[in-house]
């Protein structure tokens, strides 16, 4: 047996054993790709395991996430701190293995992978953030920025749509140095795919614009050597490596069947595989010679080493971009000046006291932050010029490498996911952007954003049945609501200039994950505020206007609603109701405060009533049972936005009627 036979037969073997220890899990891909990471790992892959954050590493995703063990063995083997220990735990609580790889967890897993197609197009992202970084940094003689993204890819991460969103836009960007190796296997959970995956994949892959290299023996060492040579020879294309396997490779009874893709082999069929592999070794016991062959530490800290001597005479030559590049890529830091820099922005915006949609305004606030943050790489789905995404110094990447602008086309699931590619990557923050509505064909992106807190920014603009003319189908009633509920997600919904201006700096300072900025279509007028009102914007919830004594009702609002509160309140007032307003762009800022301060913002015994162009559920957590919703409960309708609003009772009259009739 060949030493690099045996290399892959440790991988199928820990597979093995951990998911039967488990009594859970997938091992027939791991069996099955064990040959190609193998080679790829032990002759291509640039890491260094006593780093697994050096900047110039290659990228490895595994989009068919359910082959964790793959990757958990590769990184065991490798020398990770990843110890046998933990792969006996596999699947369990706390675990560093737990069932799909999650970023955070386990050193060397650059992102979580377990929804179908979402690793691709996270890979696309990664892809694009090299290619970007290289086009920002790298000078004659100072490759500072040159790594490859590797993805592996089942049937199923081809099946699922946002492989052909992602995948069409890697081949229009020439993404030279992303590799994926199709693992062809003809096989998914519910049996052999041809009877509802017969798609020509090498053929729709070039018609995207890749290099496509077909029928290669995923097997054969000789054969994904030269075809790993090949793809990176091309600098132009992204490459797909056709690779057939047999599922399962090494199990005399179940491979080649879906019997073994997602459930362990059995005690009697784990004997036999021992046999069929040649593996005289106890459960998790690995060959000291074989672990000598995996060993990736020496090779990788050569190689970290001589990355560092370089960028140490690249320091000495271009000092600058040095300094930008330690800062935004190793560091991860925002300016030492940053805030002092964007206090300054927020209060201009409130001197100016300019009325806008709070689209507008966010494309005031893109302006200044991007000049103040190189790193920030923008883009929009086909909607810049309704998103107000672009700014004067933008410059497309399909123009120039180098550039900040990102124009997805109509892709929201596979923009939403390309950024939280961008964003572990490192080096950029990102942001995209669609109307409110169209989060939904982006969802498990931003979710999974959440769960991994990765700094994406999701902009949202149409924020409302304000969008107007439409109609329902663009109209957001219920997707507020679900951004608030996303665990890590912090949401904010400005009502003027100076709460969107607020609400991009805390996106960017934010991190420990992902933010949803949602604005307006239709104008808002800017609110005056003391000095005290400008400090508390950044508490997510505050009082706006107040009525002297205690107040009998406390007004909530959001967006485009809180100009309206604000009138209404007036209106009280005049008739001897005292009411205070109280906006709140994010509710999940607010709910980090103290609980002093949140009552000293929504005080117990006042009656509180919440107004929002929105599904009136959510607001019962701070109206309480007792109180009242002035929101939608149905979908909308196709008119104007102003009509609509009126139509649906976001009207002074009726938020006066309603306050009134909650007080009796």
């Amino acid at each position: 047996m060949s030493t690099i036979q045996r290399s892959a037969n440790a991988i199928r073997m820990l597979a093995v054993d951990a998911i039967q220890k488990a009594k859970s899990g997938h091992p027939g891909a791991p069996m099955g790709m064990a040959d190609i990471a193998t080679v790829l790992w032990q002759q291509f892959y640039q890491h260094n395991p006593g780093n697994p954050k050096w900047a110039n590493r290659d990228r490895f995703v595994l989009s068919n996430g359910h082959a964790s063990m793959l990757q958990y063995a590769l990184l065991h083997l490798s020398g990770y701190d990843l110890p046998v220990e933990e792969l006996k735990q596999f699947r369990q609580l706390h675990s560093k293995t737990p069932g799909h790889p999650e970023y955070g967890y386990t050193e060397g897993v650059e992102t979580t992978t377990g929804p179908l197609g979402a690793g691709i197009a996270n890979a696309v992202g990664m892809a694009i953030a090299e290619k970007t970084l290289a086009g920002q940094f790298n000078r004659e003689g100072f490759p500072l920025v040159d790594h490859y993204t590797y993805c592996f890819l089942g049937d199923g991460c081809l099946m699922e749509g946002i492989s052909h969103e992602a995948c069409s836009l890697a081949g229009t960007l020439g993404l030279g140095k992303l590799v994926a190796f199709w693992d062809d296997n003809g096989i998914s959970i519910d049996g052999h795919v041809e009877g509802w995956f017969t798609d020509n994949t090498p053929a729709r892959f070039e018609a995207y614009g890749w290099h496509v290299i077909k029928d290669i023996d995923g097997h054969d060492e000789a054969a994904l050597k030269a075809a790993i040579e090949v793809a990176q020879s091309v600098t132009d294309k992204p490459t797909l490596i056709c690779c057939k396997t047999l599922i399962g490779f090494g199990s005399p009874n179940k491979s080649g069947s879906h019997d073994c893709h997602g459930a362990p082999l059995g005690d009697d069929e784990v004997a036999e595989v021992r046999k069929q592999l040649d593996w005289p070794y106890a459960p998790f016991e690995v060959p000291e010679d074989v672990y000598a062959q995996w060993d990736a530490n020496e090779k990788g800290s050569e190689a970290e080493a001589l990355w560092n001597k370089m960028f140490e005479e690249y320091a000495a030559t271009y000092p600058d971009l040095a300094k930008s590049f330690k800062r935004r890529v190793i560091e991860q830091a925002l300016p030492a000046d940053f805030n002092e820099k964007a206090d300054a922005f927020v209060r201009q915006c409130q001197a100016d006291m300019q009325d806008m949609a709070t689209r507008k305004a966010s494309q005031n606030a893109i302006g200044f932050f991007a000049n103040q943050l190189p790193e920030i790489i923008g883009g929009s789905a086909d909607l810049a010029g309704s998103n107000l995404t672009l700014w004067p110094q933008a410059k497309g990447l399909q123009d120039d490498a180098a550039g900040n602008y990102i124009f997805y086309g109509v892709r929201e699931f596979g923009m939403s996911a390309i950024m939280n590619g961008i964003a572990l990557h490192g080096g950029f923050i990102p942001f995209g952007a669609t109307f409110l509505m169209f989060m939904e064909y982006a969802r498990n992106a931003v979710r999974m954003a959440a769960l991994m807190k990765a700094k994406s920014i999701f902009v949202y603009t149409h924020d409302s049945i304000g969008q107007g003319e439409d109609g329902p189908t663009h109209q957001p009633i219920e997707q507020l609501a679900n951004l608030r509920l996303t665990p890590n997600l912090t949401t904010w919904r400005p009502c003027d200039t100076v709460e969107a201006a607020e609400a991009w700096r805390q996106a960017l300072v934010k991190q420990d994950g992902p933010s949803a900025l949602v604005f307006t279509r239709q104008g808002t007028k800017t609110q005056a505020r003391s000095e005290s009102q400008l400090a508390d914007v950044a508490k997510g919830g505050y009082v706006l206007k107040d009525c002297a004594g205690k107040a009998d009702i406390v007004l909530i609002a959001t967006g485009s609603e809180v100009s309206l509160a604000v009138d209404a309140a007036t209106a009280l007032g005049e008739q001897g109701v005292g009411a205070r307003v109280v906006s709140m762009p994010s509710t999940e800022q607010f709910d980090a405060q103290s609980a002093e301060y949140k009552q000293s913002v929504l005080p117990a015994g006042a009656a509180k009533l919440a107004i929002e162009a929105a599904h009136t559920d959510f607001w019962y957590k701070y109206v309480g049972l007792d109180g009242d919703v002035v929101g939608m409960q149905t979908f909308g309708e196709s008119a104007p936005g102003g009509e609509l609003l009126k139509h649906f009772g976001f009207t002074v009259d009726n938020v006066v009627a309603k306050a009134k009739g909650l007080l009796g």
